[in-house]
């Protein structure tokens, strides 16, 4: 039976991209909603990265802002590339530093638990909490774990994987502790907020279909040269909404001031983006796991164009082979990523009913529970039972 005096303390830790900080968000507010509804206090603590994008980011969503978080602690972070550089052998100074950080800042809050979301930023807080006996679990967005989940699972108490077919990749008792979760989205990715969409994007009594193209905040090369190579073709089949990034819009200003009908380009859109997903009818993106499953709760059709060649492990590769096999996507690898490929691709999803097909394997792959809460639950039970 539930202590309904007892007060919990919970770290997070994660970080170096939105893509680990956004989920984690989700799951510190899904766990706040359901420890007021079980009558518990539970506090909870961000452990991330101290120079990257991590403070902005969660400091935005602390209790006094309105959210969740109750404070944010800074360490130094570094990584192991998989490319020879000098900045390997910098940056193990910085992971021997965020380790001892780590263990300062856990011994000062004693949480009853850690609940990482990936990343380099967790290896050394997940060391760190293992040395000091806090039960922990990792989280693994993508659908093969990379290195940061591969070295946190030795000692998580539970490995939470997005898929059930990840839990190939584990063996003996690490499978055993694996749990299927999804990837957490935040709640406003399941409301229909499609009018809301469209009203901020101008468009009225549209008769063609929406395409959404992203490429994340910084935009990317290979999608942004594929439409505005096909710009004239798209336009005349779609409304095109063409999140391009800031590098992008400051190398191609032409593309800016010149208007042109049937095409909407945004540097970067930001609240609003939840409500533009809802208003698209196929989207273009790469293959990243936070913005696949925004767009999979929202059982949008999609266009891949995963990133891949020497500088990356091949996630997002993985990801849309993935989403492709189910029927949820279209994935355009390598030099399949071509403009008679692309159009081959989005000339296939005109129709609506093909469009239909592509949403139902969406909701084949996100089901209809609410990952941040299922986690949540986990997290909850472990601490109460």
């Amino acid at each position: 039976m539930v202590d309904a005096e007892k007060s919990y303390s919970i770290v997070f830790a994660g970080g170096g991209s939105g893509g680990h900080i956004y989920p984690g968000i989700a799951v510190a507010d899904a766990l706040k909603i359901l420890a007021k509804e079980r009558g518990i206090d539970v506090r909870i603590y961000w452990i991330g990265n101290k120079s990257g994008m991590d403070r902005g980011i969660v400091e935005k969503n602390l209790v006094s802002e309105g959210g969740s978080i109750d404070s944010f602690y800074g360490i130094s972070c570094g990584k192991l590339r998989r490319y020879i550089t000098l900045k390997n052998f910098s940056d193990l100074f910085k992971i021997a530093a965020g380790y001892f950080q780590s263990k300062k800042i856990l011994k000062k809050l004693s949480p009853d638990t850690l609940f990482s979301k990936g990343g380099f930023v967790s290896v050394t807080p997940c060391r760190a909490a293992r040395s000091l006996r806090i039960p922990y679990y990792t989280h693994e967005c993508d659908f093969t774990p990379g290195l940061a989940t591969k070295l946190n699972s030795r000692g998580a108490k539970n490995i939470l994987v997005s898929y059930k077919e990840t839990e190939k990749y584990f063996s003996g008792d690490l499978k055993d502790r694996c749990i299927v979760t999804g990837n957490p989205v935040r709640p406003v990715f399941y409301e229909d907020n499609r009018e809301a969409g469209l009203e901020f994007l101008g468009i009225k009594n549209n008769t063609k279909p929406v395409l959404l193209v992203l490429g994340g905040s910084l935009g990317a090369r290979q999608i942004n040269n594929l439409v505005t190579e096909n710009i004239d073709w798209l336009t005349e089949r779609f409304e095109v909404v063409h999140q391009t990034g800031a590098a992008f819009a400051e190398t191609h200003p032409e593309v800016f001031s010149t208007a042109k009908e049937g095409y909407h380009p945004y540097t970067f859109i930001y609240s609003q983006m939840p409500s533009v997903i809802q208003a698209a009818d196929v989207i273009l993106s790469r293959a990243g796991a936070n913005s696949l499953w925004e767009c999979a709760v929202s059982s949008k059709p999609m266009v891949l164009v995963p990133l891949c060649g020497s500088g990356t492990r091949g996630d997002q590769v993985d990801n849309a082979r993935y989403f492709e096999s189910v029927g949820a996507a279209k994935a355009l690898i390598g030099e399949d990523a071509s403009s008679d490929s692309l159009k081959k691709a989005l000339e296939s999803l005109l129709p609506e009913e093909e469009r239909r097909k592509f949403s139902d394997g969406c909701k084949k792959i996100c089901g209809s529970s609410m990952p941040a809460r299922r986690i949540a639950e986990i997290i909850l039970d472990g601490l109460t039972k």
